[in-house]
Order: structure tokens, then C-alpha cells, then sequence
């Protein structure tokens, strides 16, 4: 028997089904334009939630895309029309729907290309959905927020592959690819889908909790982390991934957001924007405060923008991302397990320069921070204490040293007791101190002093002229709490008054003066060292030149013997006495 001219079974399979798929995209898209049934929408949908080999899905789920591009863009999803229209726009929406969790399923795809796709096509399916669903009577751009929520929903909670014999790879965690792609591409580089994830995420935190669905804050933290491109000024809000968004808002006027027709179940991508951004009033800048600059753009009560105002305006982006971190770093405290520690130590090392800066006000994250050094650094202040040796004084990075300890006593909160410990054990130091550390210890106890009211007692103290001198300081006690400081003085900085070197002397009598001065720029005293004090001095510029008067003395050491009067006489001096010999 002559072997057969038809192809195996196999490859026959994938050809019927190739043919299928093609035939059901080109029956679908004859019935949209003929305005006919839609009923191959569901065998189309049929298809891609069967298939088992990535090629067929990469066709199906393609095809599909076409299929709902061309329904879209032919306003089938458009609001209007009689009771007929309403039940084909239902059916229509809950496949849709159904095609979107297809997708969804395969952000966790063991299949690398079909996890780009489906993100890709997810993100363009949410910019036809904005431009062709409109439910506004004057037309303003919208933004399908239902659909993106979803996205959102994928990337964070990430549902399980339902493709048949694709195996769950990734345990609930964002694909490293899939995160990537949406941070490069979308996140970080358009203005509204930053906007709108960031209000989508601090939605999800509040509603999933973090024990039944442990993955969450750690794959929000992902994305966040690589978010290094936040606008920081007006000028920077100009890139927009739904084109019609990019067009300028009209300016505010009571407040009012945009008007929602809540006419079909679909439409569920308008939203009440004066419900859910209430919080958005938490975070808003004293308008009338005297010295606000005068910037371009959106300008007005964060809460009372409309969403489209939003996007425009610096100070919404600024209060959506402080929201969505406040809302964030109590999920990583809220359980203290190895892998919560591992990503709070993540969230601080991006702390101050990928948040801080973004912040509406920086200190609303304090307390959480200070719970951090609680948790990972117990008996922090007592550590840090320990650290004030003399060897700190002559350590090659002082001046890094320094810097952090200011910033760590910077804190208003700290006690009174624990501060003056730290003040005075600087002042002690500073006895046995080079001259460039002794110009770093004064500033920074002026900048301590002035900072906490409490500690100005111990530059008035005076000692008793009766009794002897007993300074009640414990220089023994490791306890910065119970070393008896806040009873001392600093009399030590006060004798620098008479110091070898004139930088010092001058700069220590500061504390003479009244504190009228707002603080001292650490910077300018942190790099100081021999050199540059010997540099300093000798560019110097003298006024008046100092009096030297000295009497020459020819015999300072005159001997009154008869012996040694022979001895002088005769000119043979001892050695001592011809070095002392003048002139």
C-alpha cells in the first residue's frame, strides 16, 4: 500500500484547529459589520479555554483579541439602545469577562511567551476599552478602571494557570518577566497607569489581607521597588498610555466630580470619585500658606479633582502614592515571620531615595520606621552609645559616622535623659580630641540643644564656689537612660575656651551667645582635618600684628660661687649655660 499523502494525526489536529480558529475570527467579524448573531463568540471562547499546546493558545487567545477589538471599536459595548441592545451587550461583556480571566491565568503561565502575551494584550484591550465605552453625554476621556482593576487583581494576586497541563511554576509570586515587562513598558513610564495602579493596589491591601494571601505584599514590593522614574515636577506629567487622558482638563471649580450613568450593570469602569478619593483630603497642602510657589498645572483640593484633574495634577500623584506605601508598610509588620523581616528590610533600603522624596509629608512613615529599629535593632540607642569612644574621633570615616548619628537623634520623640547622655559623652570626648573632631562635636551639641529645650540646663549649670567639684556623670554606665547626664553640665566645651587652636576657641563660645540661630549645616564641618584647619590658618587674614617683646638675657642662669665665678671668668662654661648664652 502506497504511504499516505495525508498528514499525521497529530499535525492533521493542529491544522483543523488553526482553520477552526481562523473561520469563527472571520464569521464574528462578518456578524459585527452585518449587525447579525454572535453567537461563534462562544465557540471562539471554547477553543482557547480547551487548548492545551501554547501554539493553539497563542492563536485562540489572539484571534480573540481581533474579535473583541473589532466589537469594541464598533461601540457594540457603548451605552443606548433599546432592551434588545442591553441583553446582547450583557452576553457580549460576560464573555469578555470570561476571555480576561483566560488571560489573567496566564500571567502564571509555565510558558514564557504566553505570559508576555496575555499581558500584552490585557493592556491593550484597556486602552480600546476607554476610548470606545464612554457614558459621558460631553465625551471626556475615560479611563475603564473595572478592566485595569483586574490587571491589577493578576498581578498581585496572581491566579493559577487554567491551560490544561501547564503546571503552576511560580507559586503565587508576579513571573520575574511578567513584572518586569509591566514595570518597564507601563508603570514607569505612563502617567495614568501609575496613577490608577497605585489607587488599584492600596484598594486590594485594604480588602485581601495579607495571611490568606501571603504573596501580596511581597509582589507589590516588586513593583514598587523598581519604580525610579516618580514626576517631580508639573512639566514631568505628560506621557499617557490612553491617548484622550493627555488632553487638558478644565480647571476645578466646586469640586464636583465627573457625573456617572449608572444605567448598565457592565459600565462598571465610572466610578464615584468624591466616595472613594475622600481620603485624598488627608494629604492636601495648605493652600494659603504665604510662601507656596507658584507652579503649572492642575491646582486645587487634591479631593475635590475629578480624575482626569488628577492625572494632571502633581500634588494627586504625590497623595495616591503616599496613600498606597501607608497603606502598605503596616501589611509587613503585621506578621513577623522570616520572610515579612527579609521584605522590610527591602522597603528601607529604597526608603530614602524611592519614597521619602514622593511623600506628601515624610513623617507620617516615622512610626513605622521607629518600629522597624525596635524590631531588627533592640536596644538600638544603647548599641549606638557603646560606639562613642575615643577611637570614633580618630576613625579614617568620622565623618559618615557623624552624619548618621545626627540623623538618628534627630527625632523630637527621643527622651531627654537618653539625649543628654549622648551630649555629654561628646563632650567628654572631646577633651582627648584632635581639633577637626572637637569642630564637629560643637555644632552638633548646638544643633541638640537647640533642638530639644530640655538639655539647655546643662550650659547654665554652675558649681557651688563652697563645696568641691562633683560632676554627678556616670562615664562607667553603658545605660545612656541612667548615666545621670541631665544633672551635669558641659564644662568640658566650655574649656575649650582657651584651646591651642583659635577655630576652636572662637567656635566653642557659641554657647555664650544667645541661641538665635536656627541650627548648624553639619556639612560644613564633617571633612575638616589637620590640612585644612593648617590651610585655614595660614590664608588667615591678619589685622593686627600680634606684640613680641622679649629681653634679650646674656646669662640667664648666673652662678653666685666663688668656684663658678672662677669658671665664668675664664670663659669655660658648661654646656647648658652656652646654649643659654645670647648675643
Amino acid at each position: 500500500m502506497p504511504p499516505s499523502s495525508l498528514p499525521p494525526p497529530t499535525k492533521r489536529r493542529k491544522t483543523e484547529g488553526k482553520t477552526v480558529t481562523k473561520d469563527l475570527e472571520l464569521q464574528i467579524t462578518a456578524a459585527v459589520a452585518e449587525n447579525a448573531s454572535l453567537n461563534p463568540l462562544s465557540d471562539l471562547l471554547h477553543i482557547a479555554q480547551n487548548a492545551s499546546y501554547p501554539r493553539d493558545m497563542s492563536k485562540a487567545v489572539y484571534s480573540l483579541y481581533r474579535v473583541f477589538v473589532v466589537i469594541i471599536s464598533s461601540n457594540k459595548l457603548a451605552p443606548g439602545g433599546g432592551d434588545a441592545a442591553k441583553v446582547v451587550r450583557k452576553w457580549v461583556w460576560e464573555r469578555l469577562d470570561a476571555y480576561v480571566n483566560l488571560l489573567l491565568g496566564l500571567l502564571q503561565d509555565e510558558e514564557a511567551t504566553l505570559r508576555i502575551i496575555a499581558l500584552d494584550i490585557l493592556l491593550s484591550l484597556l486602552k480600546h476599552l476607554s476610548s470606545f465605552t464612554k457614558s459621558n453625554p460631553d465625551n471626556q476621556p475615560q479611563f475603564h478602571f473595572s478592566h485595569f482593576r483586574h490587571i491589577v487583581q493578576g498581578l498581585l494576586l496572581c491566579p493559577p494557570s487554567t491551560r490544561h497541563g501547564s503546571t503552576a511554576s511560580f507559586a503565587g509570586q508576579t513571573a520575574p518577566d511578567v513584572r518586569d515587562h509591566f514595570v518597564n513598558t507601563w508603570f514607569a513610564v505612563h502617567d495614568d497607569i501609575r496613577w490608577c495602579f497605585l489607587r488599584d493596589a492600596t484598594a486590594i491591601l485594604s480588602k485581601y489581607s495579607s495571611v490568606d494571601h501571603p504573596n501580596l505584599p511581597g509582589n507589590l514590593l516588586s513593583i514598587m521597588e523598581k519604580l525610579t522614574t516618580f514626576p517631580t515636577g508639573p512639566s514631568e506629567l505628560n506621557a499617557w498610555w490612553v491617548e484622550e487622558l493627555g488632553k487638558k482638563p478644565p480647571k476645578p471649580k466646586n469640586g464636583k466630580a465627573d457625573e456617572v450613568d449608572g444605567e448598565d450593570e457592565e459600565l462598571r469602569d465610572v466610578e464615584n470619585e468624591d466616595e472613594q478619593d475622600d481620603w485624598k483630603k488627608f494629604f492636601d497642602d495648605d493652600t494659603n500658606a504665604k510662601h507656596t510657589k507658584k507652579v503649572v498645572g492642575v491646582q486645587g483640593r487634591t479631593h475635590q479633582l475629578t480624575f482626569h484633574q488628577s492625572l494632571h495634577s502633581l500634588q494627586a500623584h504625590r497623595a495616591v502614592f503616599t496613600r498606597t506605601w501607608l497603606t502598605f508598610l503596616p501589611h509587613l509588620s503585621s506578621t513577623s515571620t522570616g520572610f515579612n523581616r527579609i521584605l522590610t528590610t527591602r522597603a528601607l533600603n529604597i526608603m530614602h531615595r524611592g519614597v521619602l522624596p514622593h511623600l506628601t509629608r515624610p513623617i507620617l512613615v516615622m512610626d513605622w520606621i521607629s518600629a522597624c529599629v525596635d524590631l531588627d535593632y533592640p536596644s538600638f540607642y544603647t548599641r549606638l552609645y557603646a560606639f562613642l569612644d575615643r577611637d570614633v574621633l580618630h576613625l579614617k570615616h568620622r565623618a559618615r559616622f557623624f552624619r548618621l548619628t545626627e540623623l538618628f537623634l534627630s527625632s523630637t520623640h527621643l527622651p531627654a535623659s537618653l539625649l543628654a547622655s549622648f551630649v555629654k559623652r561628646l563632650s567628654r570626648l572631646s577633651l582627648a580630641a584632635p581639633p577637626a573632631a572637637i569642630i564637629m562635636i560643637i555644632p552638633l551639641t548646638y544643633n541638640l540643644l537647640k533642638r530639644h529645650p530640655a538639655l539647655m540646663g546643662m550650659i547654665h549649670r554652675t558649681q557651688d564656689a563652697d563645696g568641691p567639684f562633683i560632676d554627678p556623670f556616670l562615664p562607667g554606665e553603658t545605660n545612656p537612660n541612667i548615666t545621670n547626664a541631665i544633672d551635669s553640665s558641659l564644662w568640658e566645651l566650655y574649656s575649650h575656651k582657651q584651646h591651642y587652636d583659635s577655630a576652636v576657641s572662637t567656635l566653642v563660645r557659641i554657647f555664650e551667645e544667645a541661641f538665635t540661630k536656627q541650627g548648624y549645616s553639619m556639612e560644613d564641618f564633617l571633612d575638616h582635618t589637620y590640612g585644612t584647619l593648617i590651610e585655614a590658618e595660614t590664608k588667615r587674614r591678619i589685622r593686627r600684628e600680634p606684640p613680641l617683646v622679649m629681653e634679650l638675657v646674656k646669662d640667664p642662669f648666673p652662678h653666685t660661687s666663688g668656684e663658678d665665678v672662677d669658671i665664668v671668668v675664664q670663659g669655660e662654661l658648661d654646656v647648658v649655660s652656652e646654649l643659654w648664652v645670647f648675643g
